[in-house]
């Protein structure tokens, strides 16, 4: 059951979309080589607080930390500790919090220093795959033209699409329906409704698009140890299009 937002549920997960969206730009000032994925995800965990928000991957089917926070070849979930960011990494910091019980979900891959040319690539051509993804929202169209544009967009600059991994919809629930995944055919799916929300994320590989599960049985890496990188997105869908909800 896709559900449809009240104009009073709009505007509290607007709100925690706003806080989420603050915490990227924070924890962004912050990166810089020598700081440990562990103390960013306390400072993450920090800023929500402050803000009067809830981490929604703290305990999540047990989850440990604040935020997933995932360095280079790791694609998702990956577990703060007291790994030490370099120059030339890329992280993902992929930041879910609630506010008065309402979800927003947000990814974003940035660069560590002086990154490498294919890593400027991959980093510019995901976050181009989820805003071609996102110009296929609105009310009326089918939802599989989301997932098509991503894949169109992935293959033309020749990522690899990671299949097993998807987005969803959101609102009291971190993970609600529909599945969006980032491959299919145009013209099939959900017919979208205004009022519906959606974390819409692409997550795209440098090489081969296959990937594995480490022994935390969190971390999901590329099969291949080539670069991944992870781009999202909570939106609302309105009658001609899509409110980015994880913006300023």
């Amino acid at each position: 059951m896709v559900s449809i937002k009240s104009d009073r549920e709009i505007e509290l997960m607007r709100h925690s979309g706003h806080i989420n969206y603050l915490c990227h730009k924070y924890l962004e000032s912050q990166l810089r080589p020598g700081i440990t994925t562990k103390e960013i995800d306390e400072l993450a965990g920090k800023f929500m607080k402050e803000h009067d928000c809830i981490s929604s991957s703290l305990n999540y089917q047990g989850y440990p930390g604040y935020i997933c926070i995932s360095v280079n070849d790791e694609v998702v979930h990956g577990i703060g500790s007291n790994r030490k960011l370099k120059n030339g990494d890329i992280v993902t910091l992929d930041i879910s919090m609630s506010y008065k019980g309402y979800h927003s979900d947000s990814a974003a891959t940035y660069p560590v220093g002086t990154i490498t040319k294919d890593k400027e690539d991959l980093l510019k051509y995901t976050k181009e795959a989820l805003m071609e993804g996102l110009k296929e929202v609105k009310a009326g169209a089918k939802l599989g033209n989301v997932s098509h544009a991503i894949e169109k967009c992935a293959h033309r600059h020749k990522l690899g699409v990671v299949e097993e991994l998807c987005g969803h919809g959101i609102g009291t629930k971190l993970h609600e329906d529909p599945d969006i995944p980032n491959f299919g055919d145009e013209g099939v799916g959900l017919t979208m409704k205004a009022g519906m929300t959606f974390a819409i994320e692409p997550m795209l590989n440098l090489g081969t698009k296959h990937v594995c599960l480490l022994d935390d049985d969190w971390t999901i890496v590329t099969e291949d140890g080539k670069p991944s990188a992870h781009f999202e997105h909570t939106v609302l869908v309105t009658e001609t299009g899509y409110e980015i909800l994880t913006g300023e």
